[in-house]
């Protein structure tokens, strides 16, 4: 038995590997990479968040917790949205602890998607949305976003894509790959066409405190949005808490009850040290959280002028850690351009392409790096293009 493709499942096969994942594992293989690649903070989680969890396991914190996680942590969770995104939940039915966002995104599309429902993903976006999508049986619709609009999701153009069987739409701002976000007005004008077509709204706000012109502002929070949205979170970004693998979700109790169902079964509950990490990091880590966002947005600078310097042209992103340059000057497709650009001068970016077709043409670099390698690597990119640079 040469071959076990004819087991796999076909929806399984269907969905291509992760772009982002097949560049970094070409970093992996590659000596002296400087990598713009994976969306991961270069801090340590700070000493206080990491001293909680020791503290834990000293104490016999090694059991499970309830399948929605500790009360303890929900409670912390709600104070955090009252304040934060101004909504009210309820610790005990409207919040569950998951693992990462990354599962509050599987658990949300398998809790709500029949066969052929489809769900609207403005693009560029998150790699993990439309295969999420198919893997929960849904169909995946496409909805552009563009650089003339500043990456934000019109209305206009999102009415074009609703049709009888829309279900969900997903909202991911701060948005990854463009660094674009969604301002009060915006959502307030998504808000009447959402609630016309009967919308559910599952809004990634996992980029949240990373926002640098202003206040972050849910969709949640607008008159008629709170029952139908859900709103995912975790500690990833902000508190440079990725490998704790803690995210949440919030919502109207019979979607936060049907998602807890699924995850009984395949998760029980999210790690009790890593919980106990999160609460000290709600509880005490707002001053470390403001410092690394400060530098974040230093980077932000100084990767947008670096950029301007090789002229490479870029829209100015609003939040989170990655700048979205246009590389169209070069005539090389985004993974052509990629692929040389790591082999020929040892930097490691992802092809725009990973984010959706809408995408191509472009490279996503996260600034969630040292200054230094910033620098070194923006030099790196600026060699490359004096050779590549069409016409």
């Amino acid at each position: 038995m040469n071959s076990m493709q004819n087991y796999l499942a076909d929806t399984v096969k269907s969905i291509p590997p992760s772009g982002i994942r097949r560049f970094f594992d070409l970093v992996t293989q590659t000596k002296g990479v400087i990598s713009l690649g994976v969306g991961e903070p270069d801090f340590v989680t700070p000493w206080h968040i990491r001293e909680a969890c020791f503290y834990a396991l000293e104490k016999g914190y090694t059991m499970y917790t309830s399948n929605s996680g500790l009360l303890e942590l929900r409670e912390e969770i709600a104070n955090y949205m009252k304040k934060k995104i101004g909504v009210e939940y309820s610790p005990q039915r409207e919040i569950l602890i998951t693992i990462g966002v990354s599962e509050a995104v599987d658990l949300a599309l398998r809790a709500l998607l029949n066969p052929g429902d489809e769900v609207l993903v403005p693009e560029p976006s998150f790699v993990s949305y439309a295969p999420g999508t198919v893997l929960a049986y849904g169909k995946a619709v496409s909805v552009p976003t563009y650089f003339e609009d500043e990456y934000r999701l019109k209305p206009e153009v999102l009415e074009k894509y609703i049709t009888p069987r829309s279900k969900i739409l997903i909202l991911a701002y701060p948005n990854n790959p463009t660094g674009g976000i969604m301002e009060k007005e915006d959502l307030e004008k998504l808000r009447d066409l959402i609630i016309k077509n009967d919308l559910i709204v599952i809004s990634d706000e996992i980029y949240a405190e990373l926002t640098y012109n202003g206040g972050h502002v849910s969709i949640a929070s607008l008159p008629g949005m709170r029952d139908r949205t859900i709103v995912l979170n975790g500690f990833s970004k902000a508190y440079a808490m990725t490998g704790w693998r803690i995210g949440y979700a919030c919502g109207h109790p019979d979607i936060i009850a049907a998602m807890t169902k699924i995850h009984q079964y395949t998760i029980m509950c999210a790690p009790i040290m890593s919980q106990m990490a999160a609460i000290e990091a709600l509880r005490h880590g707002e001053s470390e959280m403001r410092r690394m966002v400060d530098d974040y947005n230093n980077r932000r600078k100084i990767i947008l002028s670096g950029f301007k310097e090789i002229g490479l042209d870029c829209f100015e992103p609003k939040g989170a850690f990655y700048a979205f340059p246009s590389i169209k000057i070069s005539g090389m497709s985004s993974e052509e351009f990629c692929e040389k650009l790591l082999m020929e001068e040892k930097v490691a970016v992802v092809p725009g392409n990973a984010f959706g077709a809408n995408g191509e043409g472009h490279i996503r670099c996260c600034y969630a790096a040292s200054i230094k390698n910033i620098e070194i690597a923006i030099e790196r990119m600026g060699n490359f293009l004096a050779r590549h640079r069409k016409g």
